[in-house]
């Protein structure tokens, strides 16, 4: 919903670290870290970066599309609430971040990394494969030594380099003392290299060279594919603690004092300003405001504030200051209290073993045993371990897992752009996978089922001046309820009242003058009104009889659509929400879902979902806000929009690209077919395995022999993949 997602003041970790000086002649420019949830396009990138780039103090704006977030050079005095506003009044929700909070930027380094290595081994493998085009065609004798040794000089660099993720995993799987589907890919690429330089040094006729470098080009290029098809995962236990205030107003004795959030202790008192955000859990002392609490609870109005109510970290202050008593600083606080809980889900659900993880459980031993049965066979039989040699390199090489390599990143990349565009960005390397088992999915309501927008549903109902004089009212606050009065006045061309000397009460609404009469927006309580309707404003002018304002909270795009079809296709729907028991039940009518749980505390969500999943359910969890964040971390598998937090994007395996949910079901059943494809790559592996092992065991399996088999089986995985396009 709208509302003012800022923190009272901030600085970055620089200056909180950095002792204050009696005279600094330079002083350094800040790093304003901004979370920006709503931006969506390129327009919008330039948008939020003129908008700041204009703005005096402003140095330097950029906005990461992908991370949602603007990182700002600016002025030493230049402060977050200063730039907040700013993209507020264009149009665009805003809130801090602390950037010392935030890892180094990151650069797709891994991705570089793994590109060149691809590069270099499939340049290396043109040139030696040329080489062993002449050999085949029947160079003998010296002119053959020379090609070989040439191919030799090319191999043995390139494979060093190229190889080397493949050299580190099985080491460290090794080291332990188990094995993974590397193992048997180095024993493979070694004996390779060994035999090849063995028969080049005793002038032998075949050589295994450019099989080594086909095997290593095909097996990263299905490295790639798989690392493509995730973006970098950040902890969102990480994002949540940058969610917290890096700095804070103590009051001592009276006095205001801007220090590190870090510094203060329980007892202390502390101001928090409209707009700012709580950086403790506390008491309010003294003020009354109003709080929005959607963020971490999940309630769709905000909260009226009073001395000797309770306040959490994170919380929004809307209306008016309030004095604060701290009764939780640092690690104690419930915002903290909450990434803890959310490591815990993330650490759970890396628990989870892949298709091809359980394939190289039973393939790498099955490689081993076989390509060593066939060294003791033939040199019993032969009595030459040269021969032996070979043939044990020829059945690792022709068995190694090139189809299998290929099989999962094949599918899921092919999947993945299908997805894509649809609009569904897959982030996890085991998304799919999890996502094709699901048989419960669990919405959040504030925010993904709805819009978490509220929107006036009687404007109709009212005469002109009641609306003119609301309208001029609601025009004085920035309450989400005035902010959609305002909205819905304005494009009915409705013109504000001249109502005279215009004050918020916080907490309670707007009242002004209009006519020699007192008029008041707000409350029901405080207009004289009786409650009776859940989400609205009354309107009291002069001793007339109060009118009420009702809004809703539009459904978004494609919600009865997503649950009617995922209750078709047979999965139980279930809704969660922080919001009160009437919004809840009336949403849950609204759409048919028959099981729902209100006013749901963060943890209550998380404990929900591992409930369901201790039940033998395997759940699908799709929220947006900070209450979500364990429980998308907890989930088999979790979904979040983008106009999502930064924490809830982060936890979630796959993000809704736009504002339209009915992709939802179409990705579950994108998923179990994308399943069903890495279970037919398997089964073709095998058949591969089975037609090709027997070759190489009984020496027919030529250095030709072997590259071609390898090529045609990862070239059949790779189109069998492409049919899910």
């Amino acid at each position: 919903m709208t509302a003012h997602l800022s923190s009272g003041t901030a600085a970055c970790p620089g200056c909180i670290a950095t002792p204050s000086e009696p005279a600094r002649p330079i002083p350094e420019d800040v790093q304003i870290a901004l979370s920006l949830p709503g931006i969506h396009c390129s327009a919008c990138i330039a948008t939020v970066e003129r908008e700041l780039n204009a703005h005096p103090g402003v140095e330097d704006a950029r906005v990461n599309l992908t991370l949602k977030r603007a990182m700002i050079k600016a002025a030493p005095e230049t402060r977050a609430t200063d730039l907040i506003p700013v993209l507020e009044r264009a149009g665009f929700e805003a809130h801090e971040l602390d950037p010392g909070a935030l890892s180094a930027t990151q650069t797709d380094k891994a991705g570089r990394d793994l590109l060149m290595r691809l590069a270099v081994a499939g340049f290396a493998s043109m040139n030696v494969m040329l080489l062993s085009v002449s050999v085949w065609s029947g160079a003998t004798d010296a002119t053959r030594d020379m090609f070989h040794w040439i191919s030799a000089a090319i191999a043995l660099p390139a494979i060093a380099f190229s190889g080397r993720p493949f050299f580190a995993n099985a080491w460290s799987a090794l080291r332990v003392g188990r094995l993974n589907m590397d193992v048997p890919i180095v024993l493979a690429i070694l004996l390779a290299l060994m035999t090849s330089l063995w028969e080049t040094a005793l002038s032998g006729e075949h050589a295994y060279f450019d099989a080594a470098l086909t095997l290593t080009f095909f097996l990263l290029a299905g490295r790639y594919l798989d690392y493509r098809t995730r973006a970098a995962a950040r902890s969102a236990a990480e994002e949540l603690t940058a969610l917290e205030v890096p700095r804070a107003i103590r009051l001592i004795d009276g006095t205001e004092e801007e220090v590190a959030v870090s510094t203060l202790n329980v007892g202390e008192l502390i101001l928090v300003r409209p707009g700012g955000r709580m950086p403790v859990d506390g008491q309010i002392v003294s003020g009354q405001s109003e709080l929005d609490r959607s963020l971490l609870t999940g309630e769709t109005l905000p909260v009226f504030a009073e001395p000797g109510q309770t306040v959490s970290a994170g919380e929004v202050n809307l209306t008016g200051p309030l004095t604060i008593q701290a009764t939780a600083v640092g690690e104690d606080t419930s915002l903290h209290r909450m990434a803890d809980l959310v490591a815990i889900a993330e650490s759970g659900r890396s628990r989870y073993t892949s298709l091809a993880d359980k394939a190289a459980k039973l393939y790498a031993p099955g490689v081993h045993i076989l390509s060593a049965l066939s060294f003791l066979g033939w040199y019993i039989y032969s009595g030459d371990l040269r021969t032996a040699l070979n043939i044990a390199a020829a059945v690792l090489i022709i068995t190694c897992p090139c189809a299998l390599g290929l099989a999962v990143p094949a599918v899921t990349t092919a999947a993945s752009g299908r997805l894509f565009r649809k609009g569904m960005l897959i982030k996890h390397a085991t998304a799919l996978e999890r996502l094709a088992e699901v048989d419960t999915v669990v919405f959040d309501k504030t925010g993904t089922l709805t819009s978490g927008t509220p929107e006036l549903t009687n404007l109709g109902d009212h005469t002109r001046t009641d609306l003119e004089v609301a309208l001029a009212l609601a025009e004085a606050s920035a309450h989400p309820l005035s902010v959609a009065l305002v909205k819905a006045a304005c494009a009915a061309g409705i013109k504000p009242a001249n109502v005279q000397r215009i004050v918020e009460v916080p907490g309670y609404g707007t009242e002004g003058e209009f006519r020699g009469q007192r008029v008041r927006l707000g409350r029901a309580a405080w207009v004289g009104a009786e409650q009776g309707v859940e989400t609205a404003a009354w309107l009291a002018i002069g001793a007339s009889l109060p009118v009420v304002f009702q809004f809703t909270d539009a459904l978004r795009a494609g919600a009865t659509e997503a649950v009617s079809a995922l209750r078709r296709s047979g999965k139980d729907v279930i809704l969660i929400s922080g919001d009160t028991s009437g919004a809840v039940r009336a949403l849950a009518n609204v759409l048919g879902i028959e099981s729902w749980v209100a006013e749901a505390l963060p943890q209550d969500k998380a404990h929900r979902i591992q409930d369901l999943s201790d039940q033998g359910h395997r759940v699908l969890m799709v929220g947006d806000g900070l209450n979500d964040t364990a429980a998308l971390a907890a989930a088999h598998v979790s979904i979040s929009p983008a106009s999502a937090l930064d924490a809830a994007r982060v936890a979630s395996d796959i993000v809704l690209l736009g504002n339209d949910l009915s992709p939802i079901a179409d990705a579950c059943e994108t998923a179990v077919k994308a399943t069903k494809r890495i279970r037919e790559n398997f089964r073709i592996a095998t058949i591969y395995n089975v037609v090709a092992v027997p070759l190489a065991v009984i020496g027919l399996a030529t250095p030709l022999i072997a590259a071609l088999a390898m090529s045609t089986s990862s070239i059949t995985v790779s189109l069998n993949a492409l049919r899910l396009r």
